[in-house]
């Protein structure tokens, strides 16, 4: 339980804060909820906010191409994990630099997220959910280090890269056939609503990620429950009929 609450969090920290606050701006966090979703980034150990978003933004602009740092067409294990293990191609560092991102270091969180990096990181992945199984209710160090702090940390690297890689080549597209992203629901199931992937890719500035209703989509359901609290402002949303036209025009007919 105490792995799988960790989890939770350092799925948050990508999905709610790297990717839908700070990379597309979706909706707006006040004070103390960006302060949490800063520390649960440092949890996920994927890049500090700055890095991950000036990524993930240069990955929608120039999706599928050689400047998309995780291009899905040269292969699953490259967009999955090997564009990690090689230089970036020249076109992800000259057409990068074209993008504006200040207002990313404009942001005073993200700047003391960036400076302290490594420590927040040593701090929030491994020594936090090493220690508190073991001081709250005995835990030996052992199973925490390896079980709420190893596993879970492989495994949420790799349920991430399965949005890049998974989400890029396996299910349908039912708002726009000529863009590689798909729905998948097996990588929705694990990245906590992040696999309507040919949703996003079609309304990115959408702050669900996906159509609401009943889908599964607990980063959805969290942003909805700051927003209750106050925490949260300015919700973004693609409107009905906008999302039935582009069906209708672009969509593969299975929606």
């Amino acid at each position: 339980l105490s792995a799988y609450f960790c989890f939770l969090m350092t799925a948050l920290g990508v999905t709610a804060g790297a990717h839908r606050l700070w990379s597309h701006r979706s909706y707006k966090a006040k004070l103390p909820l960006r302060i949490f979703l800063a520390a649960a980034n440092s949890m996920a150990f994927q890049n500090d906010i700055y890095e991950w978003s000036r990524d993930h933004r240069v990955h929608h602009k120039y999706s599928e191409t050689d400047a998309d740092p995780h291009n899905a067409r040269r292969g699953f294990f490259f967009s999955h994990i090997g564009w990690l293990f090689v230089r970036k191609h020249r076109d992800v560092i000259e057409k990068g630099r074209k993008l504006d991102f200040t207002d990313l270091l404009d942001d005073p969180v993200v700047r003391f997220q960036r400076k302290y990096y490594k420590s927040s990181v040593v701090l929030m992945c491994f020594v936090i959910p090493t220690f508190v199984p073991w001081y709250l209710w005995g835990e030996s160090l052992w199973n925490s280090y390896f079980l709420a702090s190893i596993l879970r940390y492989t495994i949420s690297l790799n349920v991430t890269w399965l949005v890049n890689s998974a989400a890029h080549m396996y299910g349908n597209r039912p708002y726009d056939k000529n863009i590689n992203p798909r729905q998948n629901t097996l990588v929705t199931l694990g990245a906590i609503g992040e696999g309507f992937h040919n949703y996003h890719h079609t309304f990115p500035f959408d702050y669900s990620a996906s159509e609401l209703g009943l889908k599964f989509n607990p980063t959805t359901w969290f942003i909805d429950f700051m927003f209750w609290l106050g925490l949260v402002t300015d919700r973004k949303q693609a409107p009905k009929e906008m999302i039935q036209a582009r069906k209708e025009r672009t969509g593969d007919g299975s929606a």
